[in-house]
């Protein structure tokens, strides 16, 4: 493959494409401009800009209290950087959910503030109303399914989703729902390998996995946790490329030790 078509962008028919020929999706999470750009450049096919940034950018326990004002704030940040990526934005918990009209004014501020390619919200036949509406103003939809942190209240608990007969059907019922209204593609969360790859085989858009086995069509991580930057968390989907937290707090040792021995700044770091 050429460098050209290497550069060039990645967009959500060139990810059904993908999944026809049998190549592997790749996605990250970035919240910011030089994460971004360091991502984009690896040549990463999709960044979505999660909400997960409530965790890791804003410190909170849940995805919920992150707001639609700061999730257009990453978007825009993740967008200016990328050249090559599909980047979705996650629609915040409160924003969709209940009222379509409210979940297509959310979509259009995220589209026209962040000039982002796609928007991804959670739930399967619960907000349906939502996933139409905002599919017919042309606004590209990224599904989420399995387990779905907005709804942490109402399950309690992070464990795997879909274990059970019953749930698992349901899973797939949603899945074919979301597929037939349109998303382009969907995100399975945590759920078991076998379910994962029965519904990327029996669906045609692209199924992206995260605790979701290798059977699907693609893999995301957030990019803090696969870094190693955030340590308290360790599922069991979770491979750690990198132990960037040792690192930093290296680099930041030896700033603070080169200061208190006046050996930083030396005569050629000085004017």
């Amino acid at each position: 493959m050429s460098v050209h078509n290497e550069m060039k962008k990645v967009t959500t028919h060139r990810l059904s494409e993908m999944k026809l020929r049998g190549e592997k999706i790749s996605m990250l999470t970035a919240y910011d401009y030089s994460m971004a750009k360091l991502v984009d450049e690896a040549g990463v096919d999709v960044i979505l800009v999660g909400d997960s940034a409530s965790n890791v950018m804003a410190g909170n326990e849940t995805t919920l209290p992150i707001t639609l004002d700061q999730m257009i704030y990453h978007g825009v940040s993740v967008v200016k950087a990328v050249k090559r990526a599909l980047v979705a934005v996650d629609l915040p918990f409160g924003t969709y959910q209940g009222n379509s009209r409210e979940a297509l004014n959310s979509a259009i501020r995220i589209m026209k503030e962040t000039a982002a390619d796609a928007v991804k919200l959670e739930g399967g036949s619960e907000v349906i109303e939502s996933v139409h509406r905002i599919l017919s103003a042309g606004i590209p939809v990224m599904g989420h399914l399995g387990l779905m942190p907005q709804s942490i209240h109402k399950f309690g608990t992070y464990t795997v989703r879909a274990k059970e007969e019953a749930e698992a059907q349901k899973l797939l019922s949603d899945a074919r729902l979301l597929e037939e209204a349109g998303c382009f593609a969907i995100v399975l969360e945590k759920i078991p390998a076998k379910l994962g790859k029965q519904v990327a085989q029996e669906l045609k858009i692209p199924i992206i996995g995260i605790g979701a086995g290798s059977g699907v069509d693609g893999q995301v991580l957030v990019i803090h946790d696969m870094l190693g930057i955030t340590q308290q968390f360790s599922p069991r989907f979770l491979r750690r490329y990198h132990n960037l937290a040792a690192e930093i707090k290296g680099a930041v040792g030896n700033f603070i030790q080169d200061v208190k021995s006046v050996d930083f700044p030396n005569e050629k770091e000085q004017y």
